[in-house]
């Protein structure tokens, strides 16, 4: 598939990605790694990540700064409904998730019209920050699947690890006195872009194909998530009191 346009990102999403570039060198001390492959650069491309945190969308784009890229962001619905933020959020192009209601389909449609667009795409394939206990992706959800399956575009897999210990879970309950922590110690933050995912072998055709690919991602993620914590393989260092947890959607991790 290639673009029917060239993806030219508005001037605040370069100017929000600077901010959050500049709250990521305050708060943190993050290393990226790993790359876009240069065949990759403007094509449709679906760049998920893992969710562990309310900082995970600073993060990320911080890091999609410095590596060049602009994507567009499909983001809960919750934050398009918030003064300032909402319209912020629609002005730089990024996508609407209502999540739970009738029009949760309209997400698919809108990211499809981006990517056939040229815009890359940032998704959380597990749909909400995740409450495995040990903080391992839990299983995804089929909207990534539905949209492979609609625009055939590749998929980069982004771990990222150490973010939940910038502000809690439940901000901004609790978030002040985390920051003030943040800027004291500077957390390291780590942000790792893997290979494109091999989707290859899964047959479009039957039922189920998408939440296969759903499967395929989530296992690439966290594959490359597991060297960022290769010394916290089990439960984390840091706890997160206002973090629930829960196993419902826990997914197997054979990429350990």
């Amino acid at each position: 598939m290639s673009p029917s346009q060239t993806w030219s990102p508005p001037p605040l999403l370069r100017f929000a990605m600077l901010l959050a570039e500049g709250a990521v060198r305050l708060l943190t001390r993050m290393e990226v790694t790993g790359d876009i492959p240069a065949e990759l650069r403007g094509r449709p491309l679906i760049l998920a990540a893992n969710h562990i945190s309310p900082f995970d969308p600073v993060a990320v784009a911080a890091a999609f700064r410095r590596l060049g890229v602009h994507p567009r962001i499909m983001a809960n619905a919750g934050l398009f409904r918030t003064p300032v933020i909402g319209p912020l959020m629609r002005w730089q192009g990024h996508i609407q998730v209502d999540r739970g209601e009738p029009t949760a389909g309209n997400a698919v449609t809108d990211s499809v019209t981006a990517l056939n667009g040229g815009a890359p795409l940032m998704i959380y394939p597990e749909g909400r920050i995740g409450l495995d206990p040990g903080m391992w992706p839990e299983r995804g959800r089929t909207g990534v699947g539905r949209l492979v399956l609609a625009t055939g575009a590749p998929v980069v897999p982004i771990a990222i690890w150490g973010s939940h210990e910038v502000i809690p879970y439940a901000a901004p309950t609790g978030m002040w006195p985390m920051i003030w922590q943040s800027l004291r110690r500077r957390r390291r933050v780590r942000v790792h872009v893997g290979p494109p995912v091999d989707l290859s072998g899964i047959d479009a055709a039957r039922p189920g194909a998408a939440q296969r690919i759903a499967d395929r991602i989530i296992d690439a993620i966290t594959a490359e998530l597991a060297p960022l914590r290769a010394d916290e393989p089990g439960a984390p260092r840091f706890t997160d009191p206002s973090r629930p947890t829960e196993t419902r959607r826990a997914r197997p991790r054979t990429a350990r």
